[in-house]
């Protein structure tokens, strides 16, 4: 790789990583600092909802709330099909980015073996989103049969407890998913010059902190009652 990618690609794909990997590794794996997500707050949130499924005759509209976080997914997954194949398109056409590219001001082209490396860590990207929203689609698809299945007593209490961690980790999935599409839009930035990838990279983490856990949304959610 560093035979076509030059001391400054290095530094802002290094970079790169350590955000991506370093947030999520932060967020989703330190208790402490999750717990003042809204990711967790939705958490709670979503398993007071369950729970008050257990009294109810008619769940069908719980079970189209269900339906419709599967119908967003869907979308996202969807498309990251779409990308990809977009994506495979240009990797076989190199010449053609580099074209694009000698015409943007102020963007640095690269070598062939540079452009591939650009294209094929977007690919890498939206392959990995694609996996965490399939899965996650999934999951809220087996969240549906387990609200479809609880009883109407206090005894199904167990049931909608696992059917709420059930949704709970089809949700974090679904936000894994998602995050990779920010920092895909951030590697469009290294089409155009390293610098700019760092830069990109830096304000996608900005971005996700500031509606994770400084977002007005976050501070309602949060709120006790």
């Amino acid at each position: 790789m560093s035979g076509f990618l030059t001391t400054l690609d290095m530094i802002a794909l290094a970079s790169f990583v350590l955000c991506w990997v370093g947030y999520a590794t932060v967020v989703d794996r330190v208790p402490s600092i999750r717990r003042r997500s809204v990711i967790h707050a939705m958490d709670e949130h979503r398993r007071r909802w369950l729970l008050s499924t257990i009294p109810k005759d008619n769940r069908i509209a719980d079970v189209a709330i269900v339906g419709n976080l599967m119908s967003s997914t869907s979308f996202l997954a969807n498309t990251c099909i779409f990308i990809i194949g977009g994506g495979l398109a240009l990797l076989a056409a190199p010449d053609v980015g580099q074209r694009v590219l000698g015409a943007v001001p102020f963007a640095e082209t690269p070598t062939v073996g540079g452009w591939e490396a650009r294209v094929l860590l977007l690919l890498v990207i939206f392959v990995r989103a694609f996996f965490e929203l399939t899965w996650a689609l999934r999951q809220f698809n087996y969240g549906s049969i387990l609200i479809g299945a609880l009883g109407h007593t206090e005894a199904a209490r167990p049931g909608a407890e696992v059917a709420a961690q059930v949704v709970n980790r089809a949700a974090r999935h679904f936000n894994t998913g998602l995050r990779a599409y920010y920092f895909g839009l951030a590697v469009l930035a290294w089409m155009v010059h390293p610098v700019a990838l760092i830069l990109a990279s830096l304000w996608v983490v900005s971005e996700l902190h500031r509606r994770e856990f400084r977002s007005a949304v976050r501070a309602v959610l949060s709120a006790p009652g």
